[in-house]
């Protein structure tokens, strides 16, 4: 027996909210696997990379890392972008995931996080040599954060709805 699912929603009509509930298999996806899902590792790993790279330049001193950094930020970002828009578009798409509130939180903080990896990564164009003390690391740091609380609110998407993981058929 499989556990409760937390599928019920009181602010939909209770004659469509199986229907619509249950409406949560994958949209955007290459042979039934998810794009959102295969593209977020890359942002998340990238992200935490950064920060990394910052806290051994702070470490260290060498020079190496600000370009490791600057690299890395400018990848998440860019690849954030496509998860980003994969994302956007399940959550349109998909009446299971745009009925539930938890998918909307999710987008918003992931928004949030793409400014942020945008803000970061446009900061050190003007000079990643000096943009990692004190500002740089700092980003680096709120990124990370966000990255979790994200990832945090996403996973529960994925494991407690079961959202764009194809298992509606339980």
């Amino acid at each position: 027996m499989s556990p409760p699912r937390p599928d019920t929603d009181q602010a939909l009509d209770p004659l469509h909210a199986e229907k619509v509930l249950s409406d949560t298999d994958t949209r955007v996806a290459v042979a039934g696997h998810p794009i959102h899902a295969m593209l977020v590792a890359f942002p998340i790993s990238l992200t935490m990379c950064t920060l990394g790279a910052d806290l051994f330049y702070w470490w260290t001193g060498d020079i190496f890392w600000t370009r490791v950094a600057l690299w890395a930020i400018g990848a998440a970002f860019l690849i954030g972008l496509l998860a980003g828009l994969s994302g956007t578009v399940e959550l349109l798409l998909v009446p299971g995931i745009r009925t539930r509130p938890p998918s909307w939180t999710h987008f918003v903080i992931a928004v949030a996080l793409l400014s942020m990896l945008g803000a970061n990564f446009g900061y050190r164009l003007s000079g990643y040599e000096d943009a990692v003390l004190p500002f740089g690391i700092l980003l680096s740091v709120l990124c990370a954060g966000f990255t979790g609380l994200t990832g945090w609110h996403g996973g529960k998407l994925v494991f407690d709805y079961r959202l764009g993981a194809g298992g509606s058929k339980s």
